[in-house]
């Protein structure tokens, strides 16, 4: 049955006990279907699609690794201050995220954030900048800054990231960024969306962190906002390259400026596009 069929099934039967197993997942989005609806009385439910649904974290025989991590991020969406909750009942305080932003990009550089939130920090809504609107992650942008204990900001150019390659650049990006923010205020502890970093400080690597941790998605937001007004300047630099709709990135517009007027100081002459491009002119 897939999440429709289960709907109908409901309304159909006037049913109004709480969906469980794997039809749970369906209505969660976990599965596309399943065989039957399961239906339980009197358990700890959310509401999805105003239908009373077993929580995530009640479900527990499950095998399929990839569904067991698409039930943990789940979970973490319901409390982005779960991370920042476990380090503060250790006594650690002082709790930076840090994120990048433009590691696709064929021009300019890579922009990471460390940002530091006090502990009665709220902004309803922030998540992953990707997820957000360009006038959200403005609003947000300001507000962390107002709000923020401490916030640090990296560039790597894109003359480094041809000599380091981009997995370097972006480490490099995110240290910049921890050592700018150790400038306005200590750091305990660092979250990290995905990428490993070797620093003097205790760091924990989230993958999809950006989603799972509000003080990464802050960062999120610092960096992508920061980079993004950078790449606006270069728009008005360089209007016949776009820049303000497709922020370097490899899309048919930005593919099809190059291919007419050829590329900037700013390209990153290691990128495939960037580099074909060189190799043809020889």
């Amino acid at each position: 049955m897939k999440k429709k069929d289960i709907i109908n099934y409901i309304k159909e039967n006037n049913i109004d006990d709480v969906i469980i197993g794997d039809s749970a997942l369906v209505m969660y989005g976990i599965l596309k279907e399943c065989s039957s609806v399961d239906l339980a009385i009197k358990k700890e439910f959310s509401i999805v699609n105003k239908c009373k649904v077993e929580r995530l974290i009640d479900i527990k025989d499950v095998n399929d690794k990839k569904i067991k991590k698409k039930i943990d991020l789940l979970i973490d969406l319901e409390d982005t201050y779960k991370y920042e909750k476990e380090l503060r009942n250790k006594g650690i305080n002082f709790i930076a995220g840090v994120d990048e932003v433009g590691r696709g990009p064929l021009v300019g550089p890579v922009v990471a954030a460390c940002v530091v939130l006090p502990e009665k920090f709220n902004l309803d809504g922030l998540t992953d900048s990707k997820k957000l609107s360009e006038n959200k992650r403005e609003f947000f942008y300001e507000e962390i800054k107002k709000q923020a204990l401490g916030v640090g900001i990296g560039i790597i150019s894109e003359k480094v990231i041809d000599e380091v390659n981009i997995y370097e650049a972006t480490k490099l990006a995110m240290k910049q960024a921890i050592n700018n923010c150790l400038k306005e205020c200590k750091i305990e502890h660092v979250l990290i969306d995905a990428m490993p970093l070797d620093i003097d400080i205790d760091t924990t690597s989230l993958i999809k962190g950006d989603l799972r941790s509000i003080t990464i998605s802050a960062a999120s937001v610092i960096a992508k906002v920061t980079r993004d007004h950078m790449l606006d300047e270069l728009d008005v630099k360089y209007p016949q390259y776009d820049f303000k709709k497709n922020k370097g990135y490899p899309t048919k517009e930005h593919l099809d400026a190059i291919a007419k007027y050829g590329i900037l100081d700013e390209h990153r002459r290691s990128y495939g596009p960037v580099r074909e491009y060189l190799e043809n002119k020889k």
